[in-house]
């Protein structure tokens, strides 16, 4: 049976709907994902200074953060 006009455009106007809450979903998840490779850096971050001597340990900066979320995220991905 095929479909009347009014139907195909309805049936094509829910599916670009689900499309697009897909792709908000997959955009959502992905910015969830690097959230928690930063908080999870600056956590290893914080804990490797906590245990260096005082002498050794330096000032974690904003770069060193996102270079080992970036680093982290690399290797979930690969």
């Amino acid at each position: 049976m095929a479909l009347t006009a009014e139907q195909q455009s309805q049936l094509d106007f829910q599916n670009a709907i689900e499309d697009h809450r897909a792709a908000n979903q997959a955009t959502q998840e992905a910015a969830r994902a690097k959230l928690e490779a930063v908080r999870m850096a600056k956590e290893i971050l914080v804990e490797n200074r906590r245990t260096k001597p005082a002498a050794e340990a330096s000032d974690i900066t904003a770069a060193a953060i996102t270079t080992m979320a970036d680093e982290l995220a690399g290797y979930i991905n690969s």
